[in-house]
């Protein structure tokens, strides 16, 4: 068990909460539950936290503890759990919850997990990938403790036939990229809601680059092309980006500059995801305007002050890209989200 394990906020003693929540952490313990409920409380916890899975013990009941938080693009699932079966079984996946790849740290207990024609036993630091799309089985013969990295699969930058080539491989944290990966995410999933939310988010930042370079690096692609070296510049720059979106002088040349490389590189890095630069600080900047205008909707919100938030200069400059982007300005879709709200809450 992580040494830090036992600090994590409600793992002490009295009374336990079904669900806590302590900044952005929620617990689930299936010991606020009747014992001849635990399974199926479990069963449910796991399908709302990751993805649906069949559990099965010897005993038919479960003693287990999840701790999940969720940061930046990254969401971390810390689990605690008496020994078992777990099985993606082609039902589960059926339901279309596979959004994401699964990087798992092993911080106690033994593995063993069976995927894509592979088998491998993870023991404690190793780090695997698991893919939510295809079938999967893990048996765990002892009680165990397993950290959990859900990651949109378009930030590792790996097709489906990418992933099936580093699912069931046990990577020991003994030396390259693996020996700096283990400790760091483990660390991450323990500490994550001791650092302020701005400092989480660089952090998960950090954590997803670091994956996709692991992951470019099991499946055998080059370091000078995508998925691999020019992917997490990618992914580093994007977040560059969200960070300073609200700057009106981000521009391509101050994106290159920050990062060492030149225009025509950046705006190669962009052309393999065919956008540009400039049109994908713009798209997203629309994006967060139309997000915070949605959100108060109900309220006298400024749509100036909104699109100068969001690093738009001017309003009727943003009027104008509203209106390219959704047929309609920005006041007239206020207006009709409002009219829509009304209708919804007199319903």
């Amino acid at each position: 068990m992580s040494s830090d394990f036992g600090a994590f906020p409600g793992d002490g003693g009295g009374v336990h909460e079904s669900v806590a929540t302590r900044r952005r952490r929620q617990v689930l313990r299936t010991s606020d539950v009747p014992l001849s409920e635990s399974l199926d409380f479990w069963h449910d916890a796991v399908l709302a936290q990751l993805v649906g899975m069949d559990i099965t013990t010897e005993s038919g009941t479960y003693d287990a503890a999840m701790w999940a938080d969720h940061i930046g693009d990254l969401r971390i699932t810390t689990v605690e759990c008496d020994p078992g079966v777990v099985h993606r079984s082609p039902h589960f996946i059926a339901r279309g919850d596979g959004r994401e790849v699964f990087a798992a740290v092993l911080n106690s207990g033994l593995a063993q997990v069976e995927q894509d024609g592979r088998a491998t036993e993870m023991r404690p630091g190793d780090v695997a990938f698991f893919e939510t799309v295809r079938p999967s089985r893990t048996r765990f013969p002892h009680r165990f403790q397993l950290q959990i990295f859900a990651v949109p699969r378009s930030l590792l930058g790996l097709s489906e036939a990418d992933t099936a080539l580093i699912t069931a491989r046990s990577l020991r944290p003994t030396a390259g990229l693996a020996a700096l990966l283990s400790p760091f995410m483990s660390r991450l999933a323990d500490a994550s809601e001791s650092y302020p939310q701005p400092v989480a988010e660089q952090l998960a930042g950090s954590a997803v680059d670091l994956l996709a370079a692991v992951a470019a690096q099991q499946s055998g692609g080059e370091p000078a092309s995508l998925p691999g070296a020019d992917r997490v510049l990618l992914l580093r720059v994007q977040r560059f980006i969200r960070w300073h979106l609200a700057d009106p002088g981000l521009t391509p040349e101050t994106v290159a500059r920050a990062h060492h490389i030149s225009v025509r590189y950046l705006h190669r890095l962009f052309e393999k995801e065919g956008t540009t630069v400039s049109r994908w600080i713009g798209e997203l900047r629309m994006r967060e305007c139309r997000r915070e205008l949605a959100a108060n909707v109900t309220r006298n919100t400024s749509v100036g002050s909104v699109a100068h938030r969001w690093g738009f200069t001017s309003t009727s400059h943003f009027g104008r890209a509203f209106r390219r982007e959704y047929g309609t300005s920005p006041t007239e879709w206020l207006r009709g989200e409002r009219a829509r709200r009304a209708v919804s809450e007199a319903g």
